[in-house]
Order: C-alpha cells, then structure tokens, then sequence
C-alpha cells in the first residue's frame, strides 16, 4: 500500500475542537507525531540509524524500522558537554521532521534539510529549543539532523574501524533516510536543500565535495566554508590511548584503547574527552575532534581523502548554492578578551593554521600585522582591526576562495551576502551582551529560526524575518532566492560569475554591493600569491 500522510489538523464531531495527531506510513513502519500550537505537525526524534555498541566511534547502520507505531513525540542530543555537564545519549540518531498542513502525496513540498552548528562538539537539531515555525509557513518541509560529536563523530584515526568523519557519515545516512521516505510526509524528494551554519555550514559545504552520491539539489553555506582553518583537523592516533588512560587503563595499542573504551558510559567518556580537548585546544576551538582527511582502507566507505582545495567534484555542477558570512564574525573575542589577552596576541598563531613559512615567517606575519593595524603596537586599542583580521581570515577570504572553487567546477547559480543586521534577536549579541555594531558569528539564526528565550517580535525584527525566511525558502523552490521583486524584497538579487561578484547585504533595508570588502580580500589575494607556496 502507497505510503500516505493523514495529517488531519483541526477535524470532527465538534466545529474542529477535536484533534487527531499525525499518523505517516514508512516503508519501516508507522510514525505518530504532534500538532504544533502553530498547525503544523512535528515528528520529533524520529530514528535513521543506529550506533554499532561495539564500536560506538565507527560506522553507524542505518534504523531496521518499527514493528509497532513510533512516538515521534521527544527530540533528543547527542553526548556532549554543556555548562561542563555531560549529556545526551549515543541512541540519537534522529531527525525532527515538521510539515506544514498543505503538505500531502498529491501536494508534495519542498524540503529543507537543517544541519546545526558547535564546533562539532555540541549542539543539536533544535538548539535552545528552537522552532523553524518562520520557514514553515512559507510551505516548506524542514528537517533537523542529529549526527554524532566529539570523539564519538570526530575522532580521526590512521585505523580503518575509526577512519575519521563519522559524524558526516552519519548526515549521509540522514539524507538517505529523507530520500527514500520524505514523500510519505509530503516533501518532493527531489526538491532538497541542505542549509547550515557555523560547523553545519561546513557540513554543507563537506557534502558538496565528498565521494558520496548527491543526495540533495540545492546548498546553503552559512559562516561555515570548508577552508575555513579553524576546523581543519588531523589524525590523532595517540587521542584514543590517551583517553583510556585519562579513564585509568594503560595501554599502547590504539586496539586494545578502542576495545576499552567502547565499554565506557557515554556521558564518562565525552566529559573526558572534553577535559583532554582542553590541552589541545588553540584559542577555545575543539581541534581534537573535528572533520578530516581520511586514511583510505580497503572496503570502508569514506567522506573525504584529500584537502577540499584539492577536490575537482562533480556534483557542483549545476548545483545552485548560497553562501555567506556576518559582517561582525569575531564580535565575540574582540568584546570578551581582556587586555592580557591582546599581550600575547601574535598573528603568526592563526597564520600557522594555513601556512608553514619557514624562514619567511616573521616576514609574513608583519606583511599581515602592518595591513591590519599599520604601526600601531598591539593592545586593546587595536581590537576591532585585530577582529577585521580575524573574520577576514577565518571566514571572509576562505568564502571568497570557496567562491571560485564553485565557478571553476561548474556551479551555476551561486549567490553570496553578508548579513549585517543588529536587532533584537541577535542571537550572540543577546547570550553574551555584546554591545559592538553588525552582526557576530550566529547572530543570523534569530531571523531564521524562533528561540524559546526571545520574547515579542518588534515591527524592525519581523521584517527581517520575513525577508531572511521568503529568500531562504525562495531559494529551496526555485533555485532563486529573489524570482521576481516586491515591496517585501525589492532587489533582484544576481549570482556571481568569474567576472562579476555582486552580494546581498541583508540589514534593515537589502542592498546589493560588489564583492564583500574588496580591499581587504584583494589584499589576501596578494598574500596568497606571495605566500601561497607555503600553505600546509
């Protein structure tokens, strides 16, 4: 029998005072959800795959299905460390699906694949209890991953029973799922875009680049492009040894610590892992645990074996995509360091994450300092030149060569902006009371989505709401974040081409520019034919 959805909103005996939750039939089985207080359904928690026991850091195996009806009715997170508090569960392998009510087999919906941010150590599908309610009502499917972080989805081994990426893997097994059973909720199956930001903007960007099957049509980048060097992880063999023994079991077989750990309760084990990150960190970024260049063994699958520079993929091809970063992205270090901090602050700890100078390297670090800050000695004066560099480097440029990485392969359609709106529901402003202008990394997700936390919606807000949500799910339709204008989105927005780079500044007002701060990035243009030589 055809799978069907029976999602009955408002029915019955009494004028519609009688509600009947949402029932779908999956090829695995029947799926129970809710009605939201919004008129939408919700399936939350809903499993796609499940965690080997023996081998929780390895592949995962996609959900055998249901021999009873499932309650999609609790999302859940998977184990992380939160306020130093260790939670979750490794049975998290979910998805919250929520479908507006005029989705139906006969009405199939665009679907909108969310991948959260954090670090890929925290974080998950409905952060801070959030709501896509904004982006549902523009009649869109939107569907939240929970993959696995940390040492359970990160840890990155020359060991083929734990190769590396196996929270991107864990995404793959999503987007099957969603392939094969998004229509039984009324979404087209072959009308999916994937959106995320911060690590799930680099997820995104992972996916258009990995060895897997396309499994989506459409690509949302937000703050989180794959050259982006904060994320850039490495094998880290002795990670697992060390673990065991930071949990008192000594052993030099990477095996035998494997074997052992496997035994330990999640929430142990990830608070160790966190407390030995610690170590290891640079600047408060997890760089233990996070996506890297896989080993190749025979007959294990793999996400990525080489440096996303390197990658020549055919799936860009035709592939529209949107990409962009706030203008503000390090507010959050220039506000909260102190002046000790800027003491020690050397330009040469974060040009080390791209390059290996050599003798070179004072040189080059001076060519960068006198850019940024001229003769000026570094101090607290200097913060916002110092938090220029830091968005410039960590997320600026390294989206402006994703940019070219997308024409040169073929991507058609690839739309840049720059989100410089400060308002009520700056989402970082607002949890660690920055006063500074723009928007910092994260601040973008207020518009998107709706948070637990936020209170009225002002006139100015609800404008960018409606904005930010109508390109979005524009963009999910069509392949055109602004088909046609109006009074709501007045600017024709154009993609790039190699010769023409216009952006979209969404702030109170949309305007459209040419090429996000030009002097800045034509200056690591220089840089990088100067120095390019040298990068890791």
């Amino acid at each position: 029998m055809k799978a069907v959805v029976l999602l009955v909103s408002l029915c019955g005996l009494v004028h519609g005072l009688y509600r009947v939750d949402p029932l779908v039939s999956i090829k695995g089985g029947l799926i129970r959800g809710l009605l939201s207080s919004e008129g939408y359904a919700q399936f939350l928690g809903v499993p796609y795959a499940v965690v080997d026991k023996n081998n929780p850091f390895g592949a995962s195996i996609p959900h055998p299905g249901f021999d009873s009806v499932f309650e999609a009715y609790e999302s859940n997170v998977c184990p992380q460390v939160n306020n130093n508090v260790a939670v979750g569960t490794l049975d998290c392998l979910t998805l919250n699906i929520y479908v507006p009510s005029v989705a139906t087999t006969k009405n199939l919906l665009p679907v909108m694949v969310w991948i959260h941010g954090g670090q890929f150590s925290k974080g998950s599908a409905d952060n801070s209890g959030s709501s896509p309610k904004f982006l549902v009502r523009n009649d869109v499917i939107v569907v939240g991953i929970n993959y696995r972080l940390g040492a359970y989805g990160f840890m990155c081994l020359d060991h083929p029973d734990v190769p590396g990426n196996q929270g991107l893997k864990d995404q793959v097994l999503a987007l099957r799922w969603i392939n094969e059973n998004i229509e039984a909720f009324g979404g087209n199956p072959k009308e999916i875009t994937i959106f995320g930001e911060s690590a799930g903007g680099m997820s995104v960007n992972l996916h258009l680049l990995s060895s897997y099957e396309k499994l989506f049509q459409r690509a949302i980048i937000q703050s989180g492009p794959a050259y982006t060097h904060i994320w850039a992880g490495e094998h880290q063999n002795e990670l697992p040894i060390k673990l065991a023994e930071e949990l008192d079991f000594n052993t030099s077989d990477v095996s035998e610590a494997l074997e052992y750990l496997a035994t330990i309760d999640a929430h142990t084990l990830i608070k160790a892992a966190n407390d030995l990150n610690k170590g290891f960190s640079f600047q408060g970024n997890n760089i233990l645990t996070v996506p890297c260049i896989e080993t190749e063994f025979e007959g294990v699958d793999h996400f990525i074996t080489e440096h996303p520079r390197n990658i020549v993929s055919p799936k860009l091809k035709n592939t529209p995509v949107i990409i962009g970063y706030n203008d503000n992205e390090a507010a959050p270090a220039a506000e909260l360091s102190t002046d000790d901090y800027y003491k020690t602050f050397d330009f040469g700890d974060h040009l080390s994450l791209e390059f290996n100078f050599g003798d070179d390297a004072e040189e080059a670090n001076d060519v960068v300092k006198h850019f940024y800050i001229g003769g000026e000695p570094i101090s607290e004066d200097v913060k916002l030149d110092i938090a220029d560099f830091a968005a410039d480097f960590h997320f600026g440029y390294p989206s402006q060569r994703v940019v070219d990485q997308l024409l040169q392969n073929g991507a058609t359609n690839v739309y840049r902006y720059v989100f410089s709106y400060s308002g009520g529901r700056n989402i970082m402003k607002l949890a660690l009371n920055l006063t500074s202008t723009g928007a910092a990394h994260a601040d973008e997700l207020g518009y998107l989505f709706d948070y637990e936390y936020f209170g009225e919606v002002t006139p100015e807000d609800q404008i960018v709401i409606d904005r930010m949500t109508a390109i979005w799910t524009n963009f999910a339709k069509f392949g055109n974040p602004t088909p046609e204008t109006s009074e709501l989105l007045p600017v024709k927005w154009d993609p790039v081409t190699k010769t023409n780079q216009p952006y979209l500044d969404i702030n109170q007002d949309l305007s459209l520019g040419a090429r996000p701060y030009h002097e800045r990035m034509a200056f690591w243009d220089l840089f990088y034919k100067l120095y390019g030589k040298y990068q890791v």
